[in-house]
C-alpha cells in the first residue's frame, strides 16, 4: 500500500470513529414539554431521540428523571430555569445551590450546552427585573463549579421585543424594550453566550395573512421578493440580527430555541402544512446557507415540540405542535439528521 493510500485509510477510519458524536453535535434539536397526557417515560422519550438521530434537546425545567435519562446519551441540551423560580435566583446562594443541584452532578456524563434564564419574558412582565441579576448568579455559580467553557447562559426571546421588523435590515429593539434587553446583551457578549430566540412564521402568518404568502412562510416560495428574502424564518431571522446590530452587537449569534408549525386549531395549521414547515426547516437550517445577513453555515434551531401537549393553556394551536404523539408514533415523515 502506498504512504498516500495509507494516509487516506487512516482519515476514513478517524472520520468514522468520530462519525456519531460529529452528526449529534450538527444535529437539529427538539423541545421536551411535559404538559401533556399519556406521555412517554423520560427514559423512553430519550431512546426516541436517539432513534431518531435527534442530537439536541430542549426542557424547560429541571426535571431530574429527565436529566438522569439523558446520562450517557451525548444528547446537548438546553435547560430552562422554570419560570416561577426565576426571582429566587437574584439571591446569589440560591443560584449557587440551583447549580449545585440541577447541573453539577450531572454535567460529566449530560451535555449541558445553554441555560436559558427565562423563556419569552417581555419588558412589562413582572419577571423582567429578575433575568439579569439570576443570569449573572447562574453564570457566577457555573464558573465556581469550573463550567463556563462547556455552558453558556442566556435567555430566549420572542419577536415582540422587535420593530419594524420588515423590511429586516430595519428590525430594531423597541422603545419599551431597549432598556430591558441592552444590558441582556452586554452580558451575553462579555461571556461570549448566543441569544436565544423563538421564532415563528406561523403566527406572523397567522396575524397578517393579507400581506404574508403561506408559500412564503412554509419556505415553498420561488425566488426572491423585492428585499431579497425567500422565506419568511430568515426575514425574521434577520430582523433580530439587525436589532443587535443597531445596539453594537453585530458578532452577538443567535440560536433558534423553538420554532414550529400546528397541525390544527388555527388558520393553515393542518398536517399537510406542518409537514411541510418542519422538513423544510430541518433542510433549510442544516444547509450551510444561512441567513442572508448570516451567510454560510448551520442555523441552530430547536423545533417546538416532540409531542401534542393536551394540557397546554391558550389557543386551540398550542395544543398541536406536536411531531409524535404520545404512543410514540410520528406525525410526520421527517428525516431529523
Amino acid at each position: 500500500m502506498s504512504a498516500i493510500s495509507l494516509l487516506l485509510l487512516v482519515g476514513i477510519l478517524v472520520l468514522s470513529s468520530i462519525g456519531p458524536e460529529f452528526t449529534a453535535a450538527q444535529a437539529i434539536g427538539v423541545c421536551y414539554g411535559v404538559n401533556g397526557g399519556n406521555l412517554p417515560s423520560r427514559q423512553e422519550v430519550v431512546d426516541l431521540y436517539k432513534t431518531n438521530g435527534i442530537g439536541r434537546m430542549r426542557i424547560y425545567y429541571p426535571d431530574e428523571d429527565a436529566l438522569k435519562a439523558l446520562r450517557g446519551s451525548n444528547i446537548e441540551l438546553i435547560l430552562d430555569v422554570a419560570k416561577e423560580t426565576l426571582q429566587s435566583l437574584t439571591d446569589a446562594n440560591v443560584a449557587t445551590d440551583w447549580v449545585n443541584k440541577y447541573v453539577t452532578p450531572y454535567s460529566q456524563d449530560v451535555k449541558f450546552k445553554y441555560i436559558a434564564v427565562g423563556n419569552e419574558i417581555h419588558p412589562g412582565d413582572n419577571e423582567a427585573q429578575y433575568i439579569l441579576p439570576a443570569m449573572q448568579n447562574i453564570q457566577n455559580a457555573i464558573s465556581s463549579s469550573n463550567l463556563q467553557g462547556q455552558i453558556k447562559v442566556s435567555t430566549a426571546i420572542d419577536s415582540s421585543l422587535i420593530d419594524k421588523s420588515y423590511p429586516p435590515n430595519d428590525g430594531i429593539f423597541s422603545d419599551n424594550a431597549s432598556p430591558y434587553i441592552k444590558p441582556i446583551i452586554s452580558f451575553l457578549v462579555n461571556n461570549g453566550a448566543p441569544l436565544l430566540a423563538n421564532v415563528y412564521p406561523y403566527f406572523a402568518y397567522a396575524n397578517n395573512q393579507q400581506s404574508i404568502s403561506l408559500a412564503y412562510a412554509l419556505f415553498t416560495q420561488q425566488g426572491d421578493n423585492d428585499v431579497g428574502y425567500q422565506n419568511l424564518f430568515d426575514a425574521m431571522l434577520d430582523s433580530i440580527y439587525a436589532a443587535l446590530e443597531k445596539v453594537g452587537a453585530s458578532n452577538l449569534e443567535i440560536v433558534v430555541s423553538e420554532s414550529g408549525w400546528p397541525s390544527e386549531g388555527g388558520d393553515g395549521a393542518t398536517n399537510e402544512n406542518a409537514a411541510t414547515y418542519y422538513a423544510n426547516l430541518i433542510n433549510h437550517a442544516k444547509g450551510g446557507s444561512g441567513t442572508p445577513k448570516r451567510p454560510g453555515g448551520p442555523i441552530e434551531t430547536y423545533l417546538f415540540a416532540m409531542f401534542d401537549e393536551n394540557k397546554k393553556p391558550g389557543a386551540e394551536t398550542e395544543r398541536h405542535f406536536g411531531l409524535f404523539s404520545p404512543d410514540k408514533a410520528a406525525k410526520y415523515q421527517v428525516n431529523f439528521n
